[in-house]
């Protein structure tokens, strides 16, 4: 048991999963990792300007609004982590240093300087196995009723990135297993893209960022792909609203296929 002094969330803070949709019909489970900006109350700013709270360091921007949007229309069932991760990136093992960063892009992270071993498993109980059990149990229960899963997890990224500028709109990224993510890449690929839409980019697995991937979706054999959309396409609602339902057709169609 962690020691009181390393609790990470009050009872009054509640959970750190939120599922919407549990019982969605469609075959897609929508996954947000970085959905919230949020920071548990102990821990206040973690040293860090409200302008690097706000920024793409403690969330993806406007990714959950698009993953809810995903999963309105095709009754999709949709987990998200509740909390920033900047106290946890859920998209991380414990073992990673992007886990609890000291420094991320060129912001230094005060309160993540030197955690110790109990801070660093205070979080991860806290945080990241909570969250990744309740994948596991939502995939548990889909297959004990016979429903078929294929992963999709939502994500957004910055245009500019140490200062350079990033030409690629929307990324389709994927592991060793790239089923979905070819059917995906194939429909978005014929006749003239909306976007500029490219494979492993502006990340790839090389950059670690495949973790929930691997951890669910071939661990289980399941179809899965990761989504990345460059966040100032989706800073408003007029612009998620768009970016969500240009995706939705995306998965749909390739779910069919």
């Amino acid at each position: 048991m962690v020691p009181a002094q390393f609790k990470v969330l009050s009872e009054a803070e509640g959970e750190c999963v939120t599922v919407e949709r549990p019982n969605g019909r469609s075959s897609l489970l929508v996954i947000c990792e970085h959905a919230s900006r949020l920071l548990p109350e102990r821990y206040g700013t973690l040293g860090l300007s409200a302008e690097a709270l706000e920024s793409h360091i403690a969330w993806d921007p406007g990714a959950l609004a698009v993953a809810r949007g995903i999963s309105r229309t095709l009754d999709a069932t949709l987990i998200h982590q509740r909390f920033s991760r900047l106290i946890y990136d859920c998209n991380r093992p414990p073992e990673s240093a992007g886990a609890m960063p000291e420094k991320s892009e060129i912001y230094e992270i005060p309160g993540n300087a030197g955690l110790n071993a109990e801070e660093r498993l205070a979080r991860t109980e806290a945080l990241y196995i909570p969250f990744h059990d309740a994948i596991r149990a939502l995939i548990r229960d889909r297959k004990a009723r016979g429903q078929e899963t294929v992963i999709a997890t939502i994500h957004s990224f910055t245009p500019v990135y140490h200062g350079k500028m990033r030409a690629v709109e929307i990324g389709i990224l994927h592991d060793k297993d790239s089923r979905f993510a070819d059917s995906v890449l194939n429909v978005a690929l014929t006749g003239s893209p909306l976007y500029k839409i490219e494979r492993n980019e502006p990340y790839g697995p090389a950059d670690g960022v495949t973790h929930t991937l691997v951890l669910h979706g071939l661990s289980n054999g399941l179809r899965n792909v990761m989504i990345e959309v460059r966040n100032d396409l989706i800073s408003d609602q007029d612009g998620q609203g768009v970016v969500a339902d240009y995706l939705t057709g995306l998965l749909r169609q390739s779910l069919d296929a």
